[in-house]
């Protein structure tokens, strides 16, 4: 069977799964100082060593220096995703992948262990770090070595691990809220970075970065356990001639015998992805140099001759006039990720409930807010690949923007139902589509040698605007309060436009055809 037909292969969704643990602890670190945010700067003995001798029972705080020391996770993050592009061009997405935990690990052991506040913000910026650099890679990852039809799927595993990680932090927060059990809410993100660490060397490395790099051979070996028994010679070619042209991939196919390496292809981590290979390896080889052969002939009367192309830098991305039409696309649905105003619903959640219900109620209303973002990105897992990216992406538009404007009038008019049901369907509409989707085009929608850059740029946007959002939203907020969402509704009403007019479907092509899309243009 041709691997550009096949669905999910075990093997690249178990890749895909040690992945995602990555970004379950970005989720953690974002959840984590919900609920015992509290007690961690404002318990009643202080900085006093009560409860224990070593370390004091909180870290007192002023409550704009604890606003900062919450949010300095996001400096980190924009300084990550920066660095970022450039460390998986150099070091690939596996190792980075790998390398990536140093950050919660050492951030857990500077918070858990903290007897001032620097060390709390320093922690924070260095789970930051990783945050940053795990948002780009990770996604980056998943695109790589999905399948086409599978791609959605896949893509959505980094939003679906974040929210998970929320979603535990926030439950692992109830009993945790007291002293001195806080520090473990926060240290608990070390656990699953040490596991990737192992849990990561199993799994294979990006066969397109591979190719980038001129490891041929390996990509192919890659390539065939990520697919299982699936015949991959057809997309294999495919990758190769969208990154170095088909004349130099019929040729490079040719000058390779990749029989000896296939044998190698067995040993995969217990996964049966290639059992009675061996007995099909000279018919694969076959269609392998057919496809080139086919590909040479045609091309002998000109038909194509692009050279590989290096990785392009960030100016470079800005002067092509093809990849410049896509980064501008990605960047700014990364940009309305942010701006769509869902931080701002999950800040204040709580205080927008607490005009229905009581404040014990409302805190507990903000935890199945998570669960609703949690539900409805199930959801959207099991349809994305059916109903396509363009059509989720304007829904959670539209949908954000109807119930933002809702908001504004239950807010306005005191109607206690109507908020705490605008707060729940705005999530359900934001986790549909603006959360997950913008991560997955960036991979999509971008090829190989643009990808670090395009990636470190939109990923560095998004820090940039998450963060921004975190200082000047409560500035707003108390200036004109319920208001505040209409201009969160305007901007989501405005994406949907701009999606609907320039945001091509993805679902189901293959992303050298998606690029070649915008050639045409």
């Amino acid at each position: 069977m041709d691997s550009r037909d096949i669905n999910l292969p075990k093997y690249m969704v178990y890749c895909g799964i040690m992945a995602g643990v990555g970004a379950f602890c970005n989720g953690w670190t974002i959840g984590s100082p919900n609920v015992p945010g509290e007690i961690t700067h404002n318990c009643p003995n202080g900085a006093q060593h009560v409860d224990s001798a070593a370390f004091p029972d909180c870290l007192p705080m002023e409550t704009s220096l604890w606003g900062f020391a919450v949010a300095s996770f996001c400096v980190g993050g924009l300084l990550g995703s920066l660095v970022g592009g450039a460390i998986q061009t150099k070091l690939g997405r596996k190792l980075t992948i790998i390398l990536n935990n140093s950050g919660f690990i050492l951030g857990a052991i500077l918070i858990g262990c903290s007897v001032h506040p620097a060390m709390f913000i320093i922690g924070r910026i260095f789970c930051g770090l990783s945050c940053g650099l795990g948002s780009l890679v990770i996604p980056t990852y998943l695109g790589e070595i999905s399948t086409r039809r599978a791609r959605g799927l896949l893509g959505f595993f980094n939003q679906f691990f974040v929210v998970v990680g929320i979603l535990l932090s926030s439950a692992i927060g109830l009993p945790t809220a007291t002293v001195p059990l806080w520090r473990l809410a926060y240290a608990i993100v070390a656990i699953p970075a040490v596991f990737q660490i192992f849990a990561m060397g199993t799994c294979v490395e990006s066969p397109r970065w591979l190719i980038s790099v001129g490891r041929i051979e390996d990509a192919l070996i890659s390539l065939q356990k990520l697919r299982g028994t699936a015949d991959v010679s057809n997309e294999f070619y495919d990758i190769v001639a969208g990154q170095v042209g088909h004349k130099r991939a019929a040729r490079l196919l040719k000058e390779n015998s990749h029989e000896k390496n296939m044998k190698n292809v067995n040993n995969d981590e217990g996964f049966d992805n290639n059992s009675g290979f061996d007995n099909g390896t000279s018919d694969y080889h076959q269609k392998e140099l057919d496809a080139a052969g086919g590909a040479s002939a045609d091309l002998e009367h000109g038909e194509d001759d692009n050279e590989q192309r290096p990785p392009m830098s960030v100016i470079e991305i800005f002067r092509d006039p093809v990849i410049r039409k896509i980064t501008l696309i990605v960047l700014f649905h990364h940009t309305i990720q942010q701006l769509s105003g869902m931080n701002a619903v999950m800040y204040y959640s709580t205080t927008i409930f607490e005009q229905a219900v009581s404040h014990e109620e409302a805190q507990l209303m903000a935890i199945y807010t998570t669960l609703v973002n949690f539900g409805m990105s199930v959801v959207a897992m099991l349809v994305i690949d059916r109903m396509g990216r363009r059509i989720l992406l304007i829904a959670s538009e539209l949908g954000t923007t109807l119930f933002s404007i809702l908001l504004v009038i239950g807010y306005l008019y005191n109607i206690p139902n109507l908020l705490i049901a605008s707060v729940f369907v705005y999530v359900a509409s934001f986790a549909i589509g603006i959360g997950p989707i913008p991560w997955m085009i960036t991979s999509e929608m971008t090829p190989i040698e643009a990808s670090s850059s395009v990636g470190a740029v939109a990923t560095g946007m998004n820090w940039a605007m998450n963060f921004l959002i975190g200082q000047v939203f409560p500035v707003i907020f108390a200036a004109i309060e319920g208001w505040s969402f209409l201009i969160f509704a305007a901007i989501c009403f405005t994406s949907a436009v701009v999606t609907f007019f320039f945001l091509p479907e993805t679902k189901g092509r293959a992303i050298e055809d998606i690029v070649a899309g915008f050639t045409k243009k």
